[in-house]
């Protein structure tokens, strides 16, 4: 009875996010960066740029990386400042240093709208609250071109600096496996269908209360009705911690939009050696 009664209810939600679910198998990577642009000027992330840049940061944005990387981004001023030169550069193992001078600005994923955690188990979910943390690094993940960028930042006498830049294949990246699983996930529908546990814990928000949120359990040819959007072509990814990704059978894929309140977590198991959704949160 108690599927019955779900199967109604993902019938009435459906209507809600029309429009917001994955694409299919044809989207090219040109696509995937309209659709991003698209929901950047829906953000107005210029303006919240410009709120920002005029403004002095907060000597409290120090504690938190979150709050720091934002005025970073916007701010050219601070990211200069705060920015140690020259540059460290590791590109593809050729290492080199690059003067100020020759060092532009560089807004992250403020013109995205969004940026990506992921995680190994739902305890690292408060790592972003954490203060002790004095390491953290953005990464730039490019399907289309197969390489990751990836800035490091660490925190020197309670001060957040950037201390150098590393790029590299996407096939060195240490969750390298996950990654092309997730980029499959998100571009193949036929490939999704297959990647869906038959009971998918869901929960979400109730359309007959805004201040409510339902639960349950969804089955497997449901789950399409209910992803929520989810960024491909390129990611912004923030990693905390020096330490890289450990081995693990969980993955939880953290969305989550700038000026919009957006946050979904997708929960992914690795059974018999192939990743599978198991839970959505949205």
């Amino acid at each position: 009875m108690r599927r019955i009664v779900f199967v109604v209810f993902f019938a009435s939600l459906a209507m809600l996010f029309v429009g917001t679910g994955c694409t299919d198998k044809k989207t090219t990577p040109d696509e995937s960066v309209s659709v991003d642009s698209m929901l950047a000027d829906s953000l107005g992330t210029d303006s919240m740029e410009a709120l920002i840049e005029d403004e002095p940061m907060p000597k409290a944005a120090d504690e938190l990386f979150d709050d720091f990387i934002f005025n970073f981004a916007a701010n050219r001023r601070l990211q200069s400042e705060r920015t140690d030169y020259p540059v460290n550069l590791d590109k593809f193992g050729k290492v080199s240093q690059v003067e100020k001078a020759k060092w532009g600005m560089e807004h992250f994923f403020m013109r995205q709208g969004y940026y990506t955690l992921v995680f190994n188990n739902a305890r690292q979910l408060d790592v972003v609250k954490d203060t002790a943390i004095g390491s953290v690094y953005v990464e730039k993940i490019s399907f289309a071109k197969k390489q990751v960028e990836r800035w490091m930042f660490n925190r020197v006498l309670g001060l957040w600096k950037m201390q150098g830049v590393k790029i590299m294949p996407l096939a060195k990246h240490e969750d390298a496996a996950f990654l092309k699983f997730y980029n499959m996930f998100v571009k193949d529908s036929t490939f999704q269908s297959l990647s869906i546990a038959e009971s998918v814990s869901f929960s979400g928000p109730d359309p007959e209360d805004d201040f409510s949120r339902m639960t349950g359990e969804l089955m497997a040819e449901q789950v399409p009705m209910f992803l929520p959007w989810m960024p491909s072509g390129t990611l912004f990814n923030i990693h905390y911690g020096s330490e890289p990704y450990q081995p693990s059978n969980t993955r939880i894929f953290v969305i989550r939009g700038i000026a919009n309140g957006m946050e979904s977590e997708l929960t992914f198991q690795r059974k018999a050696g192939a990743w599978m959704l198991t839970k959505l949160n949205t």
